[in-house]
């Protein structure tokens, strides 16, 4: 690294801190001042390792489709202080990370892993539980409209209806039952939100560094302490849910490891829905604050698909992943040396100027509209397909009852710099005499 530019610490240090992503607009002014005069550079922020922040799109996309080049399991995956990759490694005894879902993997352990669900999230899958995911988004569109008829036609979109919506679709097809969806909830907030004040565990020192790791390692046991039982009452008797497949599933003729199993469960109980939960607050909040966007939907239906894609480049949840060069590697004319960390900003790859036509403008029509939402490459996302659907019919289903919809008070962002969106969205609506 050491002909490569370096970011001044005091513009990319904001990157590193959660509580910048809790303020609107922040991030995306910083992304953009670095896509213009870092596109590619050093940030070396003290207490972390030095790590290139990629910004571009195309960066983005060479990296990811490289995952034999770009590791995801040597280091953390996730943006990590050296005093946390220190903890980390005490408490998996050794390990570069706690959990070892399929973000953590790379070939042919990740393929491996990935296979054994993967067709329960086929497109000709995902379609045939349309109908379940449709009678749920009624459900609780009814439960919404009922509660805020009571209160002047205003609630929180976030928090009564973005929130558990999307956790009952997916907690359902892992066989979770629905008095336990709560505490799945709770736990998704504690592990992606641990320094948001309002959504950290209780009692947790959102100040101690260490805080994270401990965190980490208390939502592990959690669901641990959860699903042990379930996955042994699924070897014993396997039924038509996720919790059987990943129970029952062998990787190289033998099963996956507890650790495997535990951490697999894991990231489909919380990245299963808390990614989707945030780009449709996102959606709705674009519609409180555009109300000729509404009119436009409800004339042409035919736009929500779009509708949807736009919401998830406009929020690209996953605000950064980190990979490691296995090996010495040019891009964008810097030498990336073996062992180098990456930081990848698809926040910053979603509003690229360069492959985004007016990137700050909010399009539904938008084509094409080849967002790294979802990631690229070998990692993408494998739920992609289900959060699509279950956007999509949320939108149609709620979008024909609004007359209109604005904003009744101030919303507000989760402070995150890996998983975020808001936490609040306060709306007052109309709905059609029709409805």
């Amino acid at each position: 690294m050491s002909n490569a530019p370096i970011i001044p610490v005091e513009l990319i240090a904001p990157a590193f801190n959660p509580a910048t992503f809790g303020i609107r607009g922040a991030p995306h002014a910083l992304f953009t001042r670095l896509r213009k005069d870092y596109p590619l550079a050093i940030a070396e922020v003290p207490g972390y390792d030095p790590h290139w922040i990629v910004t571009k799109y195309d960066d983005i996309r060479e990296i990811t489709r490289q995952d034999h080049i770009f590791h995801s399991a040597d280091r953390s995956k996730t943006l990590a202080s050296k005093i946390a990759e220190q903890l980390m490694r005490q408490y998996s005894g050794g390990l570069p990370t706690i959990f070892k879902t399929l973000v953590h993997m790379d070939d042919p352990e990740h393929a491996e892993h990935r296979a054994v669900t993967q067709p329960h999230f086929y497109p000709q899958a995902i379609a045939k539980v349309e109908p379940m995911v449709r009678d749920m988004a009624r459900s609780y569109i009814t439960a919404f409209l009922a509660k805020g008829a009571q209160n002047d036609n205003t609630g929180d979109f976030a928090t009564e209806l973005a929130f558990p919506y999307p956790a009952e679709v997916v907690l359902t097809l892992i066989g979770v039952p629905k008095q336990d969806h709560r505490k799945m909830l709770d736990l998704t907030h504690w592990l992606f939100c641990y320094a948001d004040p309002d959504l950290c565990r209780p009692g947790a020192n959102i100040t101690d560094p260490a805080e994270i790791i401990k965190t980490w390692d208390i939502v592990y046991n959690e669901f641990k302490a959860y699903y042990e039982s379930m996955i042994a009452e699924r070897q014993q008797c396997p039924v038509d849910d996720l919790t059987s497949a990943i129970a029952n599933g062998k990787i190289g003729g033998c099963p996956m490891t507890e650790r495997n199993m535990i951490s697999y469960l894991v990231i489909a109980s919380t990245a299963g829905h808390d990614t989707t939960s945030a780009t449709t607050a996102t959606g709705m909040w674009v519609l409180a604050e555009n109300p000729d966007l509404l009119q436009r939907l409800k004339a042409d239906p035919a736009l929500i698909p779009g509708f949807v894609e736009e919401t998830i480049r406009w929020t690209s949840p996953v605000q950064q992943f980190i990979r490691s060069a296995t090996e010495d590697y040019t891009l964008r004319g810097q030498q990336i040396k073996k062992g180098d960390l990456l930081y990848l900003s698809y926040i910053s790859g979603n509003r690229d100027e360069d492959v985004f036509k007016d990137p700050f403008t909010f399009d539904p029509a938008r084509s094409p509209n080849r967002h790294v939402g979802f990631g690229y490459g070998p990692h993408i996302c494998l739920g992609q397909h289900l959060a699509r659907l279950e956007m999509k019919v949320l939108w149609e289903e709620l979008i024909p009852r609004l007359a209109s919809v604005s904003m009744a008070g101030e919303g507000r962002m989760t402070e995150s710099e890996f998983v975020t969106g808001p936490k609040s969205v306060p709306i007052r609506y109309t709905l059609e005499t029709s409805h």
